[in-house]
């Protein structure tokens, strides 16, 4: 009884200071502080530093901002009209056309940002114009940017993928290894859904097609630094050359190169690199501290082992148990981001996870994905907010739009549940 009266108290407070538009991290301390002073004795302030200190001390997090730093940089260059340019003639004669190009571009831009929305961002500034000009059906754009930009959550270098590495001591690297294979799946989903689409609007769907596809070699040129730099990148990773914390500072002096061979290095953009890159990481840390602070409430409150006693009670199987948590996260990301969503929840499931004889490598793939349909699920969907400002729709449409591409991640996930080598293969290989 003293259990579900403080999951009730934690889950009342922490969503009435969430309505009230106190930002996550702060929500979540308060909701841990209220939870330590009714349901505890101990000291709130000691317990609240030594928590706030091992949450930021990790050596591991210092990846973080310097991938962060990189994606920032690389937004404010001419990335997104080179990958355009560069992509169109390869993707334009599929069925579907030039929609492909937002498919391929995300994937490319995720492998060199590790932020979903800053891949709708960059990817969305350069082809919402050009396939609104040939004449392309507003919700396909709409919908495969939106699904096609979470992909920055799961390819590497993916930011929420260091979070859940830290979270579950788990390796960086493997991580990263674990993630590749399925995030260009993915990706061929989402492309897979777009040929067939289009097959069946065979009739109506009659696209513009007049990229020029004389000057191929050209086109390759203008990929091949964006390729290199995530060759440089993940390579060094996958090779065992650099830490995921090294290969993140070679990515930013690499973006540092490819920004100033496009000209757009100036002292006004690196400046709002630096600033976008702090407000970004403090969020995240702000994030982290908060979710620290609330599990060791919880844990003093004994939530957790309840809740993995009670779990255990119902005797589930590892396939019923994915699908409560397929569904648990999918509802939580309806009112989480899903950064928060994986610090907040992971010292309860990790636990019920490892018990169930899951792989952590294939779990964190898994989780990323679950949580990528929250960023396109109404009504906290990160994607959906970019792409309202930059489209003008409203959130119903863009919703509705990105619905056919939140199917598509339930598919994948059953795949991935079906074929689970797809993410365990690759670690297995590049470790021996």
């Amino acid at each position: 009884m003293s259990e579900t009266l403080s999951i009730i108290v934690f889950v009342a407070t922490l969503f009435v200071l969430l309505g009230m538009g106190v930002w996550v991290g702060a929500a979540l301390l308060a909701t841990a502080i209220v939870g330590m002073f009714l349901f505890t004795s101990t000291p709130i302030g000691l317990s609240m530093a030594v928590t706030v200190w091992g949450e930021q001390s990790s050596w591991t997090l210092t990846a973080l901002p310097l991938f962060i730093w990189m994606g920032e940089i690389l937004f404010r260059t001419k990335l997104s009209e080179t990958l355009f340019r560069g992509l169109a003639p390869f993707l334009q004669r599929l069925p579907g056309g030039l929609l492909h190009v937002n498919i391929g571009a995300s994937a490319v831009f995720a492998a060199i940002s590790g932020s979903s929305a800053a891949t709708v961002a960059t990817v969305g500034k350069m082809s919402i114009p050009e396939l609104r000009r040939r004449e392309y059906p507003e919700h396909m754009i709409i919908g495969t940017l939106s699904g096609a930009g979470t992909l920055g959550l799961l390819i590497p270098p993916s930011i929420s993928m260091i979070i859940y590495g830290v979270t579950v001591n788990e390796s960086i690297s493997k991580l990263f290894m674990a993630a590749m294979l399925p995030g260009l799946g993915l990706a061929l989903f989402f492309m897979i859904y777009v040929i067939l689409w289009s097959l069946v609007k065979r009739g109506t769907f009659k696209p513009q097609i007049d990229v020029n596809v004389s000057g191929i070699f050209g086109r390759l040129l203008d990929l091949l630094p964006v390729l290199l730099l995530i060759g440089s990148v993940i390579g060094s990773i996958y090779t065992g050359v650099a830490t995921a914390t090294e290969a993140a500072a070679l990515g930013v002096l690499g973006a540092f190169i490819l920004s100033a061979l496009q000209r757009s290095l100036t002292w006004q953009s690196v400046t709002e690199s630096v600033i976008g890159a702090v407000r970004t990481t403090a969020m995240i840390m702000l994030i982290l501290m908060g979710a620290g602070f609330l599990s060791l409430a919880m844990g003093f409150t004994g939530i957790p082992k309840a809740l993995a006693e009670g779990i255990e009670a119902w005797n589930l199987s590892p396939l019923a148990l994915i699908a409560i948590l397929t569904i648990f996260y999918i509802i939580l990301g309806c009112f989480l981001d899903g950064l928060s969503s994986i610090v907040l929840t992971m010292a309860v499931i990790e636990p019920m996870v490892r018990a169930a004889g899951f792989d952590m490598l294939w779990f964190g793939v898994y989780v990323m994905i679950v949580v990528e349909m929250a960023q396109i699920t109404p009504p906290i969907g990160f994607n959906l907010f970019v792409l309202q400002g930059m489209t003008g729709r409203d959130m119903g449409f863009i919703s509705r739009a990105s619905f056919p591409m939140f199917l598509v991640m339930c598919v994948f996930i059953v795949f991935l549940v079906m074929v689970p080598e797809i993410a365990t293969w690759l670690p297995e290989v590049l470790s021996k």
